[in-house]
């Protein structure tokens, strides 16, 4: 199942993203590397995809982080 922010991997695999970079903001890669590619990286352009992109990483992140709180309080209740 994919969502708003996850490509498919039909889609991945098409515009051959390393696996390493197929995570939850996948579908946010892809117009960023198109962007990437046609204005030959300057540094400059494409700052609107990239920080899209940059934001969902963050999200993903402390959303990981938070679970992986609760999760640590979890087991720490289970011992006591």
């Amino acid at each position: 199942m994919t969502s708003s922010t996850t490509a498919s991997q039909e889609e991945l695999k098409q515009a051959k993203i390393p696996l390493a970079w197929r995570d939850q903001c996948s579908a946010m890669l892809l117009p960023l590397n198109v962007c990437r590619k046609d204005k030959y990286y300057l540094p400059w352009e494409c700052e609107n995809e990239r920080h899209a992109y940059e934001k969902c990483q963050y999200e993903d992140y402390v959303r990981r982080m938070k679970l992986l709180s609760k999760q640590k309080v979890a087991a720490l209740e289970e011992e006591e």
